[in-house]
């Protein structure tokens, strides 16, 4: 709208300028000289004594008649040569005049009158500025059902009494049963949350209002909750209707913790919607769905009964279902015959539905990068590394003596793992360089594990320190190579003494973390919740014992398997990338060379 009237008004100024082609201006003397030399056709004289005219070779001119000097030379001198004279009104009309002079001025006050109401709008939040920016997808639009939500049966069925309330609400009011008015949908990101919500809007075949939370927060204050106002009033129009409030953390936080600009906005817009969902009539048909990935920060207000009577937790998928989530990501795609979505689901624990969209993504490219439309097993192990691990650095060369220590201490870590009676399996060993790691071992679980016990722990704990007890084996020192591993030995080893109750000398008791003891909103848990500076002391020793403890029977296995180890480091230094096969050949050709020497 700016630019538009702008560039009206400069067209109106420069317009006729630049539509005036530039026309020669005579003197009146050399206008005398002209006629008399017969070059003049015709001429036009206004009665502003401003004559137009063409010679005979075709050119324009214009030029001025001196009317403050009676002269009475021209006219004479122009019937003499047979020039044709015409006679023209001056200027143009009054009215067109007048019209055009003004026209500038009456846009540049209407351009300001406009942006002045603009103003005003805006600060009532009126006028389409407080509106809710919903998405409204109508009943028969959506196209997602819950058969395209892969696993996830007990959540989908928690949703699904929605829409079992709003296809035949009779049904409920027969037992005297009230339909859910909110659900909130709790999970990590990337779980599914908007799908599963998008698949309640297929399946329920009515109006689905689809809104963010950020979208009601303005800077004006007002705003946000006019917005709410006429989310509710858009939904009742429909009724029954859904109502999805993704993110909505962004406006349900607690009220009165922190905040800074745009707080009493978002605190308005909280309390309009606590009284919209508390309100609403119930044989409406109006249901309230939500997500977050942060329910700590909602406000206990917005949780209560009445308003979200239910809350579904959206979990990361197990082995079953991220199998399944597979099947549906590959669907449509070129797989081959080696791939096999039970093996690659069982080698992404913790991955979430995007994550394995994003492999199965990944994998395709890999595929495509080698001229491939076919995508096999290996595309895909090698999109998983790049996800754990970073993009393979295949210009990042190593010196001879670094691949070589590079060797022993991945060796070290894949046999402290086939010699741990709880471990997970070795299922590949590399030393090709990737992000910020110089080799890998992974590892995959034979099952879905949801508790740990004590004997797993101390396993992790001895192959986590496998690379390091192999350095000291064979180089007798250890390397920086080892940082990581220590950082996440010690990670565990403290969680095990302070929070799992593993200590001996501890005992069952649980500690706090260090940060939470200086949280400034947390001042009862600092009376309360910390512990003694000799406390400190014990963790600190019971960590350092356990670590230890580790360490010295990562080193006693390698000790007694040192054939196997130098076997293992040799293969990895002709392949550099070997399988878990290999971990367990290198010590069954150990014991039959024993064997063989006994």
């Amino acid at each position: 709208m700016v630019p538009a009237a702008f560039l009206v008004m400069l067209l109106l100024f420069f317009l006729p300028h630049l539509l005036t082609a530039e026309t020669p201006t005579f003197g009146y003397t050399e206008l005398l000289s002209k006629v008399d030399a017969g070059q003049v056709e015709k001429v036009t004289v206004d009665d502003e004594g401003a004559i137009k005219g063409n010679l005979r070779d075709g050119t324009a001119f214009t030029t001025q008649l001196p009317v403050a000097i009676e002269d009475d030379q021209l006219l004479p001198k122009l019937k003499e040569k047979g020039v044709q004279v015409t006679g023209a009104r001056g200027g143009t009309s009054g009215v067109l005049s007048w019209v055009g002079s003004l026209l500038p001025l009456l846009l540049l006050v209407g351009f300001l009158i406009w942006m002045g109401k603009g103003a005003q709008r805006s600060l009532a939040g009126a006028g389409g500025f407080g509106r809710s920016k919903a998405k409204i997808i109508e009943a028969q639009r959506p196209t997602t059902r819950f058969a395209d939500v892969a696993g996830y049966e007990g959540v989908k069925q928690e949703v699904s009494e929605i829409v079992d309330f709003l296809r035949d609400p009779d049904r409920y009011a027969a037992a005297g049963a009230k339909g859910p008015r909110g659900v909130i949908m709790v999970g990590p990101p990337g779980t599914g949350k908007t799908l599963l919500a998008r698949a309640v809007a297929g399946e329920a075949s009515v109006p689905f209002l689809s809104v963010t939370g950020s979208e009601f927060v303005e800077m004006f204050v007002g705003v946000g909750a006019s917005r709410v106002r006429d989310l509710f009033t858009d939904a009742r129009n429909r009724a029954p209707s859904i109502i999805f409030i993704d993110e909505i953390d962004a406006v349900g936080s607690r009220r009165g913790v922190g905040g800074t600009g745009g707080h009493d906005e978002r605190e308005q817009t909280l309390n309009q919607l606590l009284a919209e969902m508390d309100g609403f009539d119930q044989s409406s048909g109006i249901v309230v769905l939500a997500a977050t990935n942060r329910p700590e920060s909602l406000d206990h207000a917005l949780l209560r009964p009445g308003r979200f009577d239910r809350q579904v937790t959206v979990p990361l998928p197990n082995q079953d279902e991220r199998a399944a989530i597979l099947a549906v990501h590959v669907n449509g795609k070129h797989l081959g015959p080696d791939v096999d979505l039970r093996r690659i689901a069982r080698g992404t624990p913790g991955f979430s539905g995007a994550d394995l969209a994003n492999l199965v993504n990944e994998g395709a490219i890999n595929a495509v990068r080698a001229g491939r439309t076919t995508i096999t097993a290996a595309d895909l192990d090698s999109a998983r590394d790049r996800i754990l691990l970073g993009r393979r650095e295949t210009s990042n060369a190593l010196l001879p003596e670094e691949r070589h220590a590079v060797a022993v201490h991945e060796s070290g870590h894949a046999l402290v793992a086939a010699l741990c009676e709880h471990a997970d399996p070795v299922a590949k060993v590399t030393i090709l360089p990737a992000g910020m790691a110089l080799g890998a071992t992974e590892q995959l679980p034979e099952a879905e594990r949801h508790l740990y016990s004590e004997a797993y722990l101390t396993d992790l704990l001895a192959v986590r320190l496998g690379g390091r007890a192999a350095e000291l084996v064979v180089f007798r020192q250890g390397s920086t190579g080892a940082a990581d591993d220590l950082a996440g030995a010690t990670a565990l080893a403290v969680k095990m003494v302070t929070e799992f109750g593993l200590s001996t000398a501890l005992g069952p008791v649980a500690y706090p973390a260090a940060h939470a003891r200086f949280l400034a909103d947390a001042p009862a848990e600092r009376r309360h919740g910390g512990f003694s500076e000799r406390t400190q002391q014990v963790i600190d020793r019971e960590v350092a014992r356990l670590l230890r403890a580790a360490e010295d029977r990562a080193i006693s296995a390698l000790r007694g398997h040192r054939k196997a180890l130098d076997l293992l480091t040799a293969a990895l230094m002709n392949e550099e990338t070997v399988d878990g096969s290999v971990v367990l050949d290198a010590l069954r050709k150990e014991t039959e060379t024993g064997d063989l020497a006994s």
